[in-house]
């Protein structure tokens, strides 16, 4: 299903791009390299001066490195493009402490804590949280998702569609299935 058509004629204005990569290294640790990228379509009037049209206002980098368990044992972060050189570029080091930090084990809320308000850069801390479920994809990459284990597969119950008693469970995990509530 797709997004209505627009019922008023636009022009873009602003492009904002995510992108993360997952890598498998040779030592067998699992690597995602993260960009965000905010781009404007019309030259753009700040205070460090006009940032024309196609240069990006925002090029921030993260790259993470994690074992099979999830652990960041590695992490580095730069700004490759922003508004205000000199002062946005320089915080880079201070995301370091990612290391230690599980990206499934409440990532995103000591992400949020550690890096809030001047603490971090808005634009990396955001980046950051789309680093969960990358980690899952690129480890997933490397598994059946439904194998036999003797756990109940990690994306159940993690997704509305996945929920463990949903009709989606009962086709394809059928094991792992659990009849809803009848009074619900």
């Amino acid at each position: 299903m797709s997004l209505p058509t627009p019922t008023a004629a636009r022009q873009r204005a602003h492009t904002r791009r995510i992108e993360v990569e997952g890598f498998l290294r040779e030592d067998g640790m699992l690597e995602l390299d993260a960009s965000l990228t905010d781009i404007k379509d019309l030259d753009y009037p700040i205070a460090s001066g006009v940032r024309p049209a196609g240069v990006p206002v925002h090029l921030m980098r993260v790259r993470v490195t994690f074992d099979e368990g999830f652990n960041i044992i590695a992490a580095a972060a730069c700004s490759d493009g922003v508004p205000y050189p000199g002062y946005c570029d320089t915080i880079g080091p201070v995301y370091a402490r990612l290391v230690g930090l599980n990206l499934v084990r409440g990532f995103r809320r000591t992400v949020g804590e550690m890096f809030s308000d001047v603490s971090g850069c808005t634009h990396i801390t955001e980046l950051l949280l789309s680093l969960p479920t990358a980690a899952i994809q690129t480890f997933a990459t490397f598994r059946r998702d439904n194998e036999e284990t003797k756990e109940k597969p990690f994306q159940l119950d993690r997704c509305h569609a996945l929920e463990t008693s949903s009709a989606a469970v009962q086709r394809y995990y059928p094991k792992w299935y659990r009849r809803g509530d009848p009074a619900a």
